[in-house]
């Protein structure tokens, strides 16, 4: 099956072996000393050139790592006192199961509207939205007490993400076919923007916050959205038959777009800059959610279809692990425990949820939760903001 898809995609023009990907994406970067015409030398933090970001996103911390105020254990004070939970939205049970990490126990189950696909913490970080797809509502859940409030009326909210200035929640309202930016506190619309493909699901913004990458799955395509405008101002089909594109992470430097895809086993690398066409990587069968390690070197990727999470080292641009589950699985979406330690997944067709050990891959437990587990969230993390999905940190 590998063979037949890596002919397929050269078939198609793209070379899946030569990635030439840019290195050192998760060290800070230092630079020599240059002198001032006093011949004193120029601090190295001084010389950090700065990222004009969209108006009103908080400053990059860092222009060679846009996940550098996600260290781990590194709370904002907004979420420090929160108790520490893995919420996982279980599709077919209408319910949320909450976790207890440190003990592996599920300590409630929330009843919630139709068909929750994701969890997603807010932009100031002080609410979980459950995306209730086919209920056409989000149901808010109180990551201090653990207590859901009142539904809020939005229709086809299958993802939800946040733009970079906290002003806009945008709904991937993926049956409506559109792109809806809502007002982040009161979910108003404040426009809706049609699209020109099927099955918009994932994003991750440009690190100045001025773009984002959207993958659409049923078509097989990828948009790219100004934030300003709130428009879509480049299309593209992604070039292999059948390509199903998932989760979207950018690279540690700002540089490249790493997106899933669940058909053809691997993930497109994108330079989201120029939108040129991609490269492909072979992870796995059925490639389908993206992690960020804690220090920003690795990269955690699901193959669902086969049980198994590959280990992408952005230092050295390749793929080092690959982990098995023992017995199987079908790994799907999550998030990284605070200190980095644990990288949490859902079993999205075995009703279940499963713990692993991020620096030996081994699993440290599997807990049985409701039907069709998706986009579980490990809350709190640590970064200043969320850009939505089930924790997108900066």
């Amino acid at each position: 099956m590998r063979t037949t898809k890596a002919a397929r995609l050269l078939a198609a023009g793209v070379a899946v072996t030569a990635l030439t990907l840019l290195s050192a994406c998760g060290g800070r970067q230092h630079q020599e000393n240059e002198a001032l015409g006093s011949g004193a030398p120029v601090p190295a933090q001084a010389k950090k050139p700065k990222v004009n970001v969209l108006p009103g996103m908080p400053p990059v911390e860092d222009p060679a790592d846009v996940y550098a105020a996600d260290r781990p254990n590194q709370l904002s004070p907004v979420v420090k006192d929160f108790p520490s939970r893995v919420y996982v939205p279980n599709t077919e049970s209408n319910t949320v199961t909450v976790i207890d990490p440190k003990t592996y126990q599920v300590i409630e189950t929330i009843p919630v509207g139709r068909q929750p696909q994701h969890v997603v913490p807010s932009w100031d970080l002080k609410t979980l939205w459950v995306n209730n797809d086919l209920g056409n509502s989000l149901t808010p859940i109180d990551p201090k007490t653990g207590k859901p409030g009142k539904p809020v009326a939005v229709h086809d909210p299958y993802n939800l993400y946040f733009t970079p200035d906290g002003k806009h929640a945008v709904v991937m309202a993926s049956m409506d076919r559109q792109l809806v930016f809502r007002d982040a506190h009161t979910m108003k619309v404040v426009k809706a923007v049609p699209v020109n493909c099927y099955g918009v699901n994932h994003a991750d913004f440009s690190a100045d916050g001025r773009y984002f990458i959207v993958s659409c799955e049923f078509s097989g395509e990828l948009l790219k959205v100004d934030t300003v405008q709130m428009k879509v101002v480049a299309q593209q089909k992604l070039p292999y038959a059948g390509a199903k594109p998932q989760d979207v992470k950018i690279s540690p430097d700002g540089k490249l777009f790493y997106i899933a895809d669940m058909v053809a086993d691997g993930m497109w690398i994108l330079d989201g800059d120029t939108f040129a066409k991609p490269r492909f990587l072979y992870t796995g069968k059925g490639c389908h959610g993206l992690y960020i390690s804690r220090d920003s070197r690795e990269m955690y990727i699901s193959n669902r279809g086969e049980g198994s999470i590959s280990v992408f080292d952005f230092t050295r641009n390749r793929l080092t692990k690959k982990w098995r589950l023992p017995g199987g699985g079908s790994p799907d979406m999550g998030g990284v425990s605070a200190d980095g330690k644990v990288l949490w997944l859902s079993g999205r067709y075995n009703a279940e949820v499963y713990a692993i050990d991020t620096r030996t891959g081994t699993e440290l437990a599997r807990i049985k939760v409701g039907r069709g587990p998706h986009g579980l969230a490990v809350y709190p993390q640590p970064g200043r903001y969320s850009l939505g999905h089930t924790g997108i940190f900066r």
